[in-house]
């Protein structure tokens, strides 16, 4: 994505189609599987590791993939979440359930969303800017989730926190990457 803080800190330019979803293979090998995209967001996967998830925050769409665990190719490429009125996709996790927990910058919230594309609920946040979230906890059952100031309404004086909220449902472990040497 294009950098969008200038030196000094403040917001820059957003925009563009500078955005590229590439893959970073154990053998070192990098391949472009998607580019001219806005802001390139959410990377996440099933708990089986058969879907791949990931979002273009400009398009306001989160995408769903076919993903092959073995070999890392995706293919299938379909809308998942897309046109949602709450702000725009930033980033994502996925529970134990199979359901993508998606933070929405401008919206004020979380979305969890169903395999099946579904909403299942919107988690209300006391900040606009909402950036990501992962789950965490010796059950995995605390969703950690960071928030922006960039951009923030003025006098939103818990912008730019750190919040953990307590789920009923687990998270599913963070995936590791594995580089030859």
């Amino acid at each position: 994505m294009r950098n969008n803080v200038n030196p000094d800190g403040s917001t820059g330019e957003a925009g563009g189609r500078d955005g590229i979803l590439y893959r970073l293979d154990p053998d070192r090998r990098v391949t472009i599987h998607r580019k001219d995209l806005g802001i390139s967001n959410t990377l996440a996967w099933s708990p089986n590791h058969r879907r791949f998830y990931f979002g273009d925050t400009l398009a306001n769409t989160v995408w769903s993939y076919d993903y092959h665990p073995t070999t890392g190719d995706i293919a299938g490429e379909t809308p998942f979440l897309q046109d949602f009125s709450r702000g725009l996709p930033d980033g994502s996790t996925v529970d134990a359930e199979g359901y993508l927990w998606n933070c929405r910058f401008f919206g004020g919230c979380i979305v969890r969303v169903a395999p099946d594309g579904r909403i299942d609920r919107i988690v209300e946040m006391p900040v606009q800017n909402i950036t990501t979230c992962t789950f965490g906890g010796p059950n995995l059952k605390t969703l950690y989730i960071t928030t922006a100031m960039a951009e923030a309404p003025a006098g939103d004086r818990l912008a730019g926190g750190l919040y953990a909220l307590e789920s009923e449902v687990p998270g599913q472990p963070e995936n590791r990457f594995c580089a030859f040497r």
